[in-house]
Order: structure tokens, then sequence, then C-alpha cells
């Protein structure tokens, strides 16, 4: 049977139904359900916010405050290099420094 909803002193003149129990109301007491933002629902069936269904947590953004840079320390073609005044030569092995 029929329901007349009075809908006078409310902010909308329209009606709506509930999406889980299918009752009809005024449009101003539906509310969207946490976990379904898209879903128009009473008070008495709307859920409550489920944790696990909200997006990870992005890793936090940390750099170390002295890096070295990427850039290889520029060297001369006679194998020496200067850095700060001080001048050191490389080994063939390319792994030791020998002061001149």
């Amino acid at each position: 049977m029929p329901r007349w909803i009075n809908t006078r002193g409310r902010t909308t003149l329209a009606i709506g139904i509930c999406g889980r129990c299918s009752i009809k109301m005024p449009l101003d007491a539906l509310h969207p359900d946490n976990n379904y933002p898209g879903l128009l629902v009473c008070d008495k069936d709307r859920d409550q916010l489920d944790p696990y269904r909200l997006p990870a947590r992005q890793p936090d953004n940390i750099v170390l405050p002295f890096t070295r840079p990427d850039t290889p320390i520029p060297t001369n073609p006679t194998g020496v290099i200067a850095e700060n005044g001080d001048y050191f030569v490389i080994t063939e092995d390319g792994e030791d420094y020998l002061l001149p």
C-alpha cells in the first residue's frame, strides 16, 4: 500500500528509497554508505567504516643528509685526480690511490 510522506519543513521535497531495506523516506534522510559511497542508505542500515578497505599507506620518503653525487669525479687524461687542492694518482687497476 502506498505511503504518504510529509516533506514539509525539509531541505528538499524529493523522496528516496533506501538502497538496503527499500523503505521510502525523504531524500535528506538518506546518507552515503561508509564502505560504498554511491549507495544511499538510511541511518539504520549504514555500515561502520571498514579500515581494511582503505588504500595502503604510502612509504615515507627518507633521504640521507649527506649523499654522494651520481656523477664520477672528473679526471684529466694523465690519470691525476684533483680534489680540494689535493692531487691523487690512480693505479692501473683503478682501485687504489697513490699520493704523488
